[in-house]
């Protein structure tokens, strides 16, 4: 299965996104972080993704008379690399650009179930969306690019501890 095919896949790319930050997860981990995807569903998309070689085993243990594994992604097997993107149709990259915006928004519905109870509070969370327009060639659009990727790959191998938490920067570029 193309690469594409793999990640596009709503419920896949939901368990992609949630080992992005370098997570080692259990079908149990997964279970409690995708509540709303039967179990059946979600052992068999992990399953499909691990045999791609988009997750790999990091570990197992014997739980209950049962062999647990735990999971980490491989990042390099998560992503559409430029030849496959460029094999993609009009209407292929129109359903890839609709999966992630549907991921973004469901991401974005779960923080929001999630502190209703407390109390929405979206600038103490860190919480943003914004949107601006660049007047740039197409060398300082490389430039940008560049920088952003240097600046969010220095904070990749920071681990979790007590005073971080996981979060989700997702990035669109499009020419306007």
């Amino acid at each position: 299965m193309a690469t594409a095919d793999l990640l596009l896949h709503p419920v896949r790319l939901r368990i992609v996104q949630a080992f992005l930050g370098d997570r080692a997860l259990t079908t149990a981990d997964l279970r409690g972080e995708l509540p709303d995807v039967p179990p059946a569903t979600l052992y068999r998309h992990v399953g499909v993704l691990a045999e791609a070689g988009v997750l790999t085993v990091a570990g197992e243990r014997r739980v209950r008379g049962a062999t647990e594994r735990s999971y980490r992604l491989v990042t390099e097997a998560a992503s559409v690399d430029a030849a496959d993107a460029a094999a993609m149709s009009v209407d292929e990259h129109r359903r890839a650009f609709a999966t992630f915006v549907a991921a973004l928004l469901a991401d974005f519905d779960r923080y929001a179930d999630a502190a209703a109870g407390p109390g929405l509070d979206p600038a103490a969370d860190g919480v943003g969306y914004r949107q601006v327009a660049l007047w740039l060639d197409d060398e300082e659009f490389t430039g940008l690019v560049t920088e952003l990727r240097a600046v969010l790959t220095a904070r990749l191998a920071l681990e979790p501890d007590g005073a971080r938490r996981r979060r989700i920067v997702s990035q669109v570029f499009l020419p306007g």
